[in-house]
Parts: C-alpha cells; structure tokens; sequence
C-alpha cells in the first residue's frame, strides 16, 4: 500500500503518510488510489479535484456541506499549511473540538476530512497551492461556514491574527455556537 495511516485525536479524519521515492534528481508520489483508500476506510469515489493558490496568512475556511455533506482529500502541493478540522457532530466526544495538521511539500501528507467536518487552512509560507478532491460536486446552495476565530472554538493559528488574510464572506461567518442546532451531523462511533 502506497500509505501509511498517521495518527489524529479526532475520529474518522484520516492523515495518510504517503510512500516517496526520490532520488537527487527530485521524487515520484502516488497521490490517489481508490483500491487504497477504499482499504483505510475511505470508500467514497471521489468525482471533482481543485486546486487553490493562496499568499501567507491567508486563511480560507472555516467551510463544510450540509445534506449528506462531502468528504475531501488535501494535500499541500507546494509550500506550507497548517491545516484545520473542527468536529460538527452530535453525540461526538469531540464535538466543537478541533486538530490542525502541517502540510508541506516536504511531508507530502494528504488528509481526508469525512462529511461532519468544518475545514479550513492557513498558509505559513510565501505561497502555497492546495490540491483537494471531493466526492460531491460543489453547489453553492449546500455550502456554509462558520468564524475561523471563534472564540469558543480557540483555534490557534500559525500566523499571527493581525497577519491573516480573510475573506469578506469568511469574516461574515456565524459562530458554532449560533448554528449547532441546525447542523444535520451525527455522530455514530
């Protein structure tokens, strides 16, 4: 198997360690393989890939789906990220609870962040592309967010919070607090 499962505080979140083979001349990393991560527990087929370029401190997220949700796989292409979950379930033992995750192109680790998910990442180096793959197609009309600096939430970001960059629609976002009990998340560990 061309992975390796890495450990995470939250349940269901997978971070996958890939298998690099390089040499001086640079490396070749298998990034996706469905048979793989069908075998880590990854079983939806994944139907749209993005790509985002984004400056230091910018932040983009704190973003989920609603309905049947959507899961995603990330992965830093080039720079460096820190990477954030927040878990949307109810019933869950860490519901409201977060983990973050540095990604680089150094590490080349790609998580998968399941339906019941906020997500969101901040970049730590000059610029960095992120690569993520859906198993839905993006629709507007599904797609909700909540504050990446709630205050209840405490996540703590890498770049100091005068540096961020955040989007209009992201700064306008409500708080976990305000739209908990219209979350359609459940959690059956």
């Amino acid at each position: 198997m061309p992975f390796d499962l890495l450990p995470t505080k939250l349940d269901g979140p997978k971070l996958l360690q890939p298998k690099v083979f390089g040499d001086e001349r640079g490396f070749f990393v298998e990034t996706y393989r469905r048979s793989d991560m069908m075998a880590l527990g990854i079983v939806e087929e994944m139907v749209q890939g993005n790509h985002s370029r984004s400056a230091r401190g910018v932040v983009r997220g704190m973003h989920f789906t609603v309905g049947r949700g959507a899961g995603k796989l990330v992965r830093c292409a080039r720079g460096h990220i820190h990477d954030v979950l927040v878990d949307l379930r109810r019933g869950s033992p860490t519901y409201g609870q977060w983990e973050g995750y540095d990604m680089t192109d150094e590490n080349l680790v790609t998580l998968y962040c399941p339906p019941g998910f906020a997500h969101g990442f901040c970049v730590v180096s000059e610029v960095a592309d992120v690569t993520y793959m859906l198993d839905a197609y993006y629709d507007p009309a599904t797609e909700r967010e909540i504050r990446h600096d709630d205050p209840a939430l405490g996540i703590t970001w890498p770049v100091p919070a005068g540096e961020l960059q955040v989007s209009q629609r992201d700064l306008d976002a409500p708080v976990l607090a305000d739209i908990a009990d219209r979350l359609p998340f459940e959690y059956f560990g």
